[in-house]
């Protein structure tokens, strides 16, 4: 019988934990259910993607400068011939798939600023593909918003409607593709593929709490709407963190900096700068099982990256968010702890400290909460791999997991 061949598709690789925390999801799903599958990727680092994951991977963009500014001449024209080398590049990529995944992610959102003839043009290309060859292409438990530019908001709107499944992993993101003219009548939302991951247990929390702090930061500059304003929201966003941070040191607590992507380095060297404090140290996670484990030791977490509140959550430790996004605020709503959100692009340090404390107020509450939440996350996430199963594979592949399954 000849094995399915399964693609990966994403800025994977790339240094955003987030994004490569889903990929290990799906990669789980595939491994469990599907073991005869051949999987590579089509990915922004390769290189990584194929030593962490042990998977073959090929570059996303045929020019290796695709994610920095063009200003000179030449950089323009490589950038321009990229595109169109790339519509070569993806189709014979995608022809050779039965079934491409796009795991997770803000693939189908622009809530940080985006170019449309970037990630949404490479998303384009795939789906399209998949459309013209004949390759089932799967939009799993992806994020999406309302985006207001109109070259995106038209490469997005197009890259949904050519993909074969399509679920989101919030009821906000749904009801913006249905906004943009998406039909998503047959769509379903289920929790973020990160929930999927194993998590170690939470340490025994003090009493009241007065232990370790997580607080992870982002290089946070608004949204694509923001870049004339996006210094002014960097510097109000890392000034009111800061306040945060020397307050809880004023009261002795621990306080442990979290990162999710290569580029929130500055934003924990400032803070270390501006609190010099033996009780503020950062970590070195290089992925969500790293950072799982951070925040299992935590008596409570302040975070602002959406996957390093996931992380939190999904451990169950009393959470914080410093939303920069709704999808944040949707994501505390799922997990029963909307009133504890506070926006990123205006950190009033002394409002956010009551919040805090209020929270550490209702720990074992709110930890009692989040086991309820977490294990209907998990049996949602079971439903899910099952119609993953039925829409994208075979019945010969699911004749010969089964077989696997129940071999002795």
């Amino acid at each position: 019988m000849t094995p399915v061949r399964v693609g990966v598709f994403g800025l994977l690789g790339s240094g955003n934990l987030g994004n490569d925390g889903s990929l290990e999801a799906v990669l789980g799903y595939l491994r469990a259910e599907h073991p005869g599958a051949v999987v590579d990727a089509l990915c922004g680092g390769p290189e990584i993607v194929a030593s962490r994951y042990n998977i073959p991977a090929t570059r996303l963009h045929w020019y290796r400068g695709e994610y920095r500014t063009a200003s000179r001449v030449g950089a323009i024209a490589g950038k321009g011939l990229g595109k169109l080398v790339d519509v070569l590049r993806t189709a014979t990529w995608v022809r050779r798939h039965d079934v491409v995944i796009v795991p997770g992610m803000g693939v189908l959102e622009a809530t940080l600023p985006l170019r449309p003839w970037g990630f949404p043009y490479a998303l384009f290309l795939l789906c399209a593909s998949g459309r013209l060859l004949g390759t089932r292409i799967a939009l799993v438990s992806v994020g999406a918003d309302t985006i207001a530019n109109r070259s995106t908001r038209a490469l997005v709107r197009w890259s949904a409607r050519l993909a074969t499944y399509r679920s989101y992993r919030d009821d906000l993101s749904r009801d913006a593709m249905r906004a943009m003219g998406v039909n998503t009548a047959r769509d379903e939302v289920y929790p973020d593929l990160a929930f999927s991951l194993p998590a170690p247990p939470a340490s025994v929390p003090s009493d009241p709490p007065s232990g370790p702090v997580c607080v992870g930061v982002m290089a946070f500059h608004g949204n694509d709407g923001d870049r004339a304003r996006a210094e002014e929201i960097h510097r109000r966003y890392l000034d009111g963190t800061i306040r945060f941070v020397r307050a809880l040191v004023e009261d002795g607590r621990p306080v442990r900096l979290l990162t999710g992507d290569e580029c929130d380095a500055p934003v924990v060297a400032a803070i270390l700068d501006a609190v010099d404090s033996p009780l503020v140290t950062a970590a070195e996670a290089t992925s969500l099982a790293d950072l799982m484990k951070e925040t299992a030791a935590a008596d409570t977490v302040v975070a602002t990256r959406y996957h390093n509140l996931i992380c939190a959550l999904k451990v169950g430790v009393p959470t914080l968010a410093l939303s920069y996004a709704a999808k944040s605020d949707a994501l505390m709503d799922r997990m029963g702890l909307a009133a504890y959100s506070h926006p990123a692009r205006e950190v009033d340090a002394d409002r956010l400290l009551g919040q805090f404390r209020a929270l550490e107020r209702r720990s074992a509450e709110v930890r009692r909460t989040l086991t309820e939440r977490n294990l209907l996350a998990a049996r949602q996430l079971e439903d899910q791999f099952t119609a993953l199963t039925s829409a994208l594979f075979p019945a010969a592949d699911h004749t010969h997991a089964y077989a696997m399954r129940e071999a002795p």
